[in-house]
């Protein structure tokens, strides 16, 4: 498998996507060989699927990849199948995990990233969709979809654009306080926080967790204290589900 998973697309100063992450993903260009890439838009509701395709094509030339937007090709199925690799938007994790299921694409998209180790690089909304259900996403419910397992391609939830904060005068729950909430109702599930500017990446089993400004991975159980870790070290008990 590779697998990177980010927390969001830009970080303050990035002109272009996914730019604070192009040296961990030109190293996994250079282990896949992926040239051929399908973008998968669904997630995205205020901004056009052409000019974000057009954005990611700039943008990936420079690893020697040619993007491809699946709502542009008359078999997505086909298109999955005949992709190296998947640039899976971020936007709103409800909309992007119904249209996956009424089109028929998590079975494909499963035994194309796990059977078959094609790259999946998904961001926000993207990375949500890789845990085992959307259900420690941050976005509201836009569409009518009690649809909640997703593709399972780790076996832990994630929360993206993880902030550890509060809100002088919000009077509503914290980030924290949620996870906290999801843990009591679901006590086996462990919750990963990424904040802003950093990424998990499973290549072949090996979990690795990356940040580009030093912010630390949250990590939550049912009935302890969170902890922390940073970059370079392990986080490897996380793919074992038993944590």
């Amino acid at each position: 498998m590779e697998i990177m998973l980010f927390s969001n697309g830009k970080v303050a100063g990035n002109t272009e996507l996914l730019e604070y992450g192009y040296e961990w993903i030109e190293s996994a260009m250079e282990r896949t060989k992926a040239k051929k890439l399908l973008f998968i838009p669904y997630a995205m509701i205020r901004s056009s699927y052409d000019e974000r395709a057009r954005q990611l094509r700039e943008g990936f030339a420079r690893f020697g990849c040619d993007v491809t937007s699946i709502d542009t090709v008359s078999d997505p199925v086909r298109a999955i199948e005949e992709a190296d690799g998947f640039l899976v938007s971020g936007g709103n994790t409800w909309v992007l995990n119904k249209m996956l299921h009424d089109l028929g694409l998590v079975r494909p998209l499963r035994k194309a990233i796990l059977m078959h180790n094609k790259l999946y690089i998904g961001w926000s909304a993207g990375t949500n969709i890789a845990a085992p259900t959307i259900r420690t996403t941050n976005d509201m419910p836009i569409v009518t979809a009690a649809i909640l397992p997703s593709l399972n391609l780790v076996p832990f939830q994630i929360n993206p654009h993880y902030i550890e904060a509060t809100i002088e005068g919000h009077m509503g729950e914290t980030r924290d306080e949620r996870i906290e909430e999801f843990l009591v109702v679901n006590p086996h599930e462990v919750v990963a926080g990424i904040p802003e500017g950093t990424m998990l990446q499973v290549s072949g089993r090996t979990l690795r967790y990356f940040s580009a400004n030093g912010k630390p991975m949250k990590l939550f159980r049912a009935a302890q204290e969170p902890c922390y870790y940073r970059q370079d070290e392990s986080i490897q008990f996380l793919m074992e589900h038993g944590c």
